[in-house]
């Protein structure tokens, strides 16, 4: 009897095939395949315990490394074990990465002992939670091409050749939308400025 083909066969051989053409140098191919994936990472990174916004930075960190490590796939080998084996392993990474965050300290003394050590004045914590709010609403209101600019080129640091290929565009057309972008920012940012000290 014939095994009918579920969902996740199908999606295997979905993106096996894109990894391989990918490989031979299909564009198109490799930028449907980061598509797919991110799903599939996403699920792997929560079933890893990963929550909120951190599930986005393992989707992000897996396609850098899938970006670096592709041509190490073997196509004779099915890919979604490969992609899951790398999603589990950037989900290791970040929680070890915050596990070594430093805590805070809840002892007055030692908080005190520490104050003339260069720490941030009482208001600065607001102050800069204000500013990355300014900051993420402007990038949010320039026109996609720009945002996407924006966010993979100055937020995420993804080179250009990382960026196109995650964003579909070209290098070119990054540069020039990172350039309309930082402009259009600088000039949002200065009118609230002004607007906001009258």
């Amino acid at each position: 009897m014939e095994r009918r083909a579920t969902s996740a066969d199908r999606l295997e051989d979905t993106l096996s095939a894109a990894m391989t053409a990918a490989q031979a140098g299909d564009a198109e191919a490799y930028r449907d395949l980061l598509r797919a994936c991110m799903p599939v990472i996403a699920a792997a990174a929560r079933a890893k315990g990963i929550r909120g916004e951190a599930v986005e930075d393992v989707v992000q960190d897996t396609l850098m490394t899938v970006h670096r490590a592709r041509a190490s796939y073997d196509p004779a080998r099915p890919f979604l074990p490969w992609l899951r084996a790398i999603a589990q392993r950037r989900a290791v990474d970040l929680m070890r990465h915050q596990g070594r965050r430093p805590k805070e300290a809840h002892d007055p003394i030692a908080y005190e002992s520490r104050a003339d050590e260069g720490l941030p004045a009482a208001g600065d914590g607001l102050e800069a939670r204000d500013r990355d709010s300014r900051l993420a609403k402007a990038v949010a209101a320039l026109p996609d091409g720009q945002r996407q600019a924006v966010e993979h080129l100055s937020l995420r640091e993804h080179s250009l050749a990382e960026a196109a290929a995650l964003t579909g565009r070209s290098t070119g057309a990054l540069k020039v939308n990172l350039h309309r972008a930082l402009k259009a920012l600088r000039t949002a940012l200065a009118k609230e400025r002004r607007d906001g000290d009258v």
